[in-house]
């Protein structure tokens, strides 16, 4: 059996059909990723996955975006004033590393300032979205950041001062399901009903709330 495995490779060892193994990757159930247009899945870890189905315990949960409490925490949810974004970044950087799904704080660090090297995270509308797939972060994650004031030096696309600050990290093999985080986040935050109650909000459980109820 090769390394990389293609969709019908898969399909045979699982035994089931191709669409099926399709559809669990687009879902992000099954972990792989895309090379340029063609699903693409590494032996190993098709293995631990079925191991895992097997055992009864699932490595993947179904994708749920901000909804998923394994995505973001209360904990995961903090209060500044008066800050740059040099010390947003360290301090959700921080928070993510005191999770069991973070294996190296330093190598979460670097990822997420060479990410900003290349381009700012401010996507508009007050909100900064810095994100990183590395090998260090074993499952999706998310830290949320809110400051009254305007966050010193973190551009974005339309000029609006960031304000609102949600970090994700995941696995390199996770990109559904990190993808569809990435939008969950954006699409919510959008609405600047839900900013200003963010915005003008002391209790990270309130914040929490805002960002986890149903669409």
């Amino acid at each position: 059996m090769h390394e990389i495995m293609t969709i019908e490779e898969v399909a045979e060892y699982l035994r089931v059909s191709e669409r099926t193994v399709y559809d669990w990757a687009q879902k992000g159930e099954l972990p792989g990723g895309k090379l340029g247009n063609t699903w693409r899945f590494k032996r190993q870890d098709v293995e631990n996955w079925v191991n895992s189905r097997l055992s009864g315990k699932p490595a993947y949960s179904a994708p749920g975006g901000v909804t998923s409490s394994a995505v973001l925490t209360v904990e995961r949810v903090v209060l500044l004033d008066s800050v740059d974004k040099n010390t947003v970044l360290t301090r959700l950087v921080d928070l993510l590393a005191e999770t069991p799904f973070v294996r190296s704080r330093d190598e979460l660090l670097k990822g997420i300032f060479s990410r900003e090297e290349l381009m700012s995270t401010g996507i508009g509308f007050g909100i900064g979205v810095p994100h990183v797939r590395i090998d260090s972060v074993t499952d999706l994650v998310m830290s949320v950041a809110v400051s009254k004031q305007p966050i010193s030096y973190y551009s974005s696309l339309d000029g609006a001062p960031v304000q609102i600050v949600c970090m994700l990290a995941a696995r390199p093999d996770q990109h559904t399901k990190y993808i569809r985080a990435l939008s969950a986040v954006s699409s919510r935050l959008k609405d600047p009903t839900t900013r200003e109650r963010i915005i003008g909000s002391d209790d990270p459980a309130f914040i929490y709330n805002q960002l986890i109820a149903s669409e």
